[in-house]
């Protein structure tokens, strides 16, 4: 009897732990035949609005690391991971018939570019008799658990929240598998790890004022778990510091193995369970589960709204008025705005592919209701630019920010001053990323424009010279 053999297509699920898609493979297989595709739609591809990349170089090198570690644990079980770059649709058909592969496993995407190609690959491996066994990787809840069907998903957070945290389950993860059988033959060819400069992009060098120094991969993933939960308990105190700018430990810093599947959610799930049995449970351990809520909330409603959420008017589709000015936004893009808290948060994310939770609120916020510039242009460059770039994440955040999601509140607004004045008191932030700034005092550094010609002489800090003079005018404000 002829032995069958199952293609495991990894595409953002990269880890063995509680990979569905895998687990079901070894099920039905004899063999299992694991697979990476660059896609060069995706990593030579622009995005539409402002023409930028649709991966950067910070990412790119990250998700390099998280295929390279993929490849290694592979390996470990006594298997490999065949890489190659093109078009998923054709190069999964070759891969089939080459090796005689009776079925694709993948874990399921839900946003349009994602299910354009899923949809090309089904059709073209039926043209040869093959088919595509999709499961789930991304969630921490099965949307078979849930107490609505998705298309009835609440379009508010808290209304969401209230009716899952309470009643839904969260399935415990599958384990890692302990061996993977494939015996290939001699001539097939499993190809090398390809570069940045095969993609056209130079290493980005590291940034020693860099919040964490990422890498990238399931081995580096699930070290940051246990380090930030058992060894250095940051965990207890995370509602207290989830605000924070500076550092590796103010938050979990999961997000970019997140959005690559380098762990899953079900697994800090079932951890953060078994910290709380051990060392007890407190508002900041609830914190975590209530950030992968929200996590899991987003999803949804990408799945729920689809394209509308990258339309202008959002999932609410009423656009907001805009203007059009390029300047402006490569101004907001480069941190020269002249709004110290922007141009640190800015300069942060240009230089280290990372910018925090609260920071990409701001930003947001002032290109939006500052700016008046369309909202996705900021959503694009963040896109491109961020490590932990996800989907629906970015962009229902985005929706969010600029009023056209599915936040309760009408017109929310960040008062940039107040923000940096409340989360950055001392200025030690704004300093650390625009050392210009570096001499100014604490009641200063947060509004230079109000300095007189004095103190510019004083700390010799020149408005419009060392340090640009506001994008946005407004009332001059208050010394504190």
């Amino acid at each position: 009897m002829s032995k069958r053999l199952a293609i495991v297509w990894f595409r953002r699920d990269l880890r063995l732990h509680d990979n569905e898609a895998l687990s079901e493979a070894l099920k039905y297989a004899d063999e299992v035949l694991p697979v990476y595709i660059f896609d060069p739609r995706e990593w030579r591809g622009t995005l539409p609005h402002s023409g930028l990349p649709k991966v950067g170089a910070h990412r790119a090198r990250f998700i390099l690391e998280c295929v390279a570690d993929l490849r290694e644990n592979l390996r470990r079980r006594g298997s490999n991971l065949l890489l190659r770059i093109g078009k998923p649709e054709e190069i999964l058909v070759r891969l089939t018939e080459e090796n005689q592969a009776s079925w694709v496993f993948c874990n399921r995407e839900r946003t349009q570019e994602e299910v354009t190609v899923q949809n090309a690959v089904e059709q073209n491996l039926w043209t040869i008799g093959r088919e595509v066994y999709y499961t789930r990787g991304k969630l921490l809840y099965y949307t078979a658990d849930l107490p609505f069907p998705i298309t009835q998903t609440p379009d508010v957070f808290t209304n969401f929240r209230k009716e899952t945290e309470r009643i839904t389950p969260v399935r415990e993860p599958l384990p890692a598998p302990g061996k993977i059988p494939f015996q290939p033959g001699p001539s097939l060819d499993f190809g090398e790890l390809p570069t940045l400069a095969d993609f056209g992009m130079t290493e980005p060098p590291y940034d020693e004022r860099a919040a964490i120094r990422w890498v990238g991969g399931e081995t580096a993933a699930l070290d940051r778990l246990a380090y930030y939960l058992f060894e250095s308990h940051a965990v207890a105190t995370y509602k207290e510091t989830r605000n924070g700018l500076i550092g590796p430990d103010y938050s979990t810093k999961f997000s970019a193995w997140l959005a690559q599947g380098c762990i899953s959610p079900k697994r800090i799930y079932w951890e953060l369970k078994a910290y709380e049995q051990k060392n007890g449970a407190n508002e900041s351990t609830y914190w975590v589960f209530f950030e992968l809520l929200w996590r899991d909330f987003f999803r949804m409603m990408g799945k729920k709204h689809g394209n509308a959420i990258f339309h202008k008017g959002g999932t609410k589709g009423e656009a907001p008025q805009s203007r059009t000015d390029p300047a402006a936004f490569e101004t907001w893009r480069n941190g020269r705005t002249g709004s110290p808290f922007v141009d640190a948060n800015m300069r942060e994310l240009a230089l280290t592919g990372f910018m925090s939770n609260r920071g990409r609120q701001n930003v947001a916020s002032y290109l939006a209701k500052d700016l008046r510039l369309d909202w996705r242009l900021g959503a694009e460059y963040f896109e491109s630019a961020l490590i932990d770039y996800d989907v629906t994440s970015n962009w229902c955040n985005w929706n969010y920010v600029a009023g056209v999601g599915s936040d309760p509140r009408e017109d929310r607004y960040f008062n940039i001053l107040t923000q940096a004045r409340r989360y950055d008191e001392d200025g030690a932030y704004v300093k650390l990323w625009c050392p210009e700034l570096q001499a100014l005092p604490c009641e200063l550094v947060h509004q230079p424009e109000v300095m007189s010609e004095a103190e510019q002489r004083r700390y010799d800090v020149w408005l419009g010279v060392d340090y640009p003079w506001p994008l946005v005018k407004k009332a001059k404000a208050s010394r504190r």
